[in-house]
């Protein structure tokens, strides 16, 4: 081998302790997933302790590793030094943090769960903010911490293509509503999203010398069930003519957290079929 070529082993996570908050949701078991395939030790990190332990048997069943999953609520500080305390109790170690929590309202049975900025409740931006941005604050805080002081270290923050541009709000149109009516994608997810980016960007910078490196990726629009007209209204607006899948991201966190990527930090790993080139 010279020193020009790229050893397989770069990309390996083996024995990598990786805590994945929102372990149990829509993207969290698929990260887990592509941590384990390549050798991590996933912790499913959920609200849902029951959901979560499914996520963990299942993933510890298909893979053989030692994946288990721990209660955390990432928006309670006591929640997540709590957490802490058990992974690093059970394993001695954690290497990755995947801050993939975040409040995420979908229309659902032709009802609408978003809501136009003018009738917005403050209680909801607050709880949306402390979810999605405060969650990964604190769980960097403690988790992140616990990292450099082992002097090494990978968060990756899961951001969105909305923390990068505005949403199309034509896409969520319903016909015969007045526009007064008209469901939006809420505010707090694009603010969350943004907020989220200029986390990464400072703590890529404040533990650069503590072997703690810090990315972000920014995740399009995935397919989860969606009625066929959005699914079209969404594509349209892709170059690559489809929404994302719940698998499409799973190369990207396994680069970011190997070594393969170990002169990368504060970066944002776009991922979103080129919807934002548009």
């Amino acid at each position: 081998m010279t020193a020009t070529e790229l050893p397989a082993s770069a990309f390996s996570l083996a024995g990598r302790v990786a805590v994945v908050t929102g372990g149990a949701g829509l993207l969290g078991p698929r990260h887990a997933e592509a941590l384990a395939a390549a050798g991590g030790i996933p912790v499913i990190a959920d609200i849902r302790l029951e959901a979560a332990e499914r996520v963990a048997a299942d993933i510890a069943d298909r893979f053989g590793v030692q994946a288990t999953a721990t209660l955390l609520d990432v928006a309670d500080e006591t929640s997540v030094e709590a957490a802490t305390a058990r992974v690093l109790d059970r394993y001695g170690r954690v290497d990755i943090l995947v801050n993939n929590a975040a409040n995420n309202p979908r229309v659902e049975d032709g009802v609408t769960a978003f809501t136009r900025i003018e009738a917005f409740p403050l209680a909801r931006w607050n709880a949306d903010i402390a979810v999605g941005l405060t969650g990964p604050f604190l769980c960097a805080k403690h988790i992140g911490a616990a990292m450099s002081r082992a002097g090494r270290g990978c968060i990756v923050n899961i951001g969105s293509e909305y923390g990068m541009i505005a949403p199309d709000q034509r896409l969520y149109r319903v016909e015969g509503l007045p526009d007064s009516a008209q469901p939006a994608k809420p505010v707090s997810y694009t603010a969350v999203k943004a907020g989220l980016h200029g986390l990464t960007l400072y703590l890529a910078t404040y533990w650069a010398g503590a072997g703690v490196r810090v990315n972000s990726i920014t995740v399009g629009g995935v397919e989860n069930g969606q009625d066929s007209g959005f699914v079209a209204r969404a594509a349209s607006r892709i170059p690559l003519g489809r929404m994302g899948r719940p698998t499409d991201y799973q190369g990207a966190l396994v680069y970011l957290c190997s070594d393969a990527a170990s002169f990368v930090t504060g970066a944002n790993l776009v991922v979103d079929g080129g919807k934002s080139v548009w």
